[in-house]
């Protein structure tokens, strides 16, 4: 295997570890300075469709919120990204991991999630820069339950 190969294979495990499926609609939300953007492009490649819009209407399968600390209301933010995820859509919020610019402590994060309706479901190492938690509605909100 090439070393470009094992380099796509690699960041290919990362979209599918965020749970992107062919076919999704994603939406990344957030300031595009210093986003891992092979991660996008990945994103991009595995569901098949172009990255949604910010000012789109579209409901949505997943939404990226790229967070950092200077970013303004964290809850705010969460609460504007729900709104377009279909009922079993999934929000990844992206901070900064430990040590770099930016980073958004976790006590910040776990007061705002569920102020905004959410709960947290999982982390993963996101990218090389970038932490993630994947954030949904709790059951009991869910339609159906």
């Amino acid at each position: 295997m090439s070393p470009t190969a094992a380099n796509a294979e690699g960041q290919r495990g990362l979209a599918e570890r965020l749970g992107v499926s062919e076919g999704a609609l994603v939406q990344s939300l957030g300031s595009t300075d210093g986003v891992d953007t092979d991660l996008l492009t990945d994103v991009v490649a595995r569901s098949g469709n172009e990255l949604v819009p910010e000012d789109s209407d579209d409901v949505v399968d997943m939404v990226l919120l790229w967070w950092r600390e200077d970013d303004g209301d964290l809850v705010d933010a969460l609460v504007d990204a729900r709104r377009q995820l279909g009922e079993s859509g999934v929000l990844w919020l992206l901070t900064p991991k430990a040590g770099r610019e930016g980073h958004v402590e976790p006590s910040d994060v776990r007061e705002a999630v569920p102020i905004a309706g959410l709960a947290q479901t999982s982390s993963i190492a996101a990218a090389p820069e970038w932490s993630g938690l994947r954030l949904a509605a709790p059951k009991s909100q869910r339609k159906g339950r």
